[in-house]
């Protein structure tokens, strides 16, 4: 089972009030996640990556722990942490601006 934490728009969108539990064959990549997080919440298609692309969309970050995720290809391994669900899988809204 995989835990993942969405930012509150996200949330909203998806209807949920916390973190997410998804089931997630191995490999537990950042790609079979948001496969799977995608067809569990189709509201949420083509809010964290392109649906053309199936690139991450700008201002959309990943960590697994403390770790950045955001530019590792998507069939990349999470650590194993993550894929035991003893750590959460983050996706964050990044903020911009000055």
């Amino acid at each position: 089972m995989i835990r993942v934490v969405l930012p509150a728009h996200l949330k909203t969108l998806a209807a949920v009030g916390g973190e997410v539990h998804l089931d997630v064959a191995d490999p537990v990549t950042t790609g079979a996640v948001l496969d799977a997080l995608e067809a569990r919440y189709p509201a949420l298609g083509g809010t964290v990556r392109d649906r053309a692309t199936g690139r991450r969309r700008p201002f959309i970050r990943f960590f697994a722990g403390e770790e950045d995720l955001s530019h590792s290809p998507d069939d990349a391994t999470l650590p194993p942490a993550v894929a035991t669900g003893a750590e959460p899988f983050c996706i964050v809204g990044a903020m911009a601006g000055g």
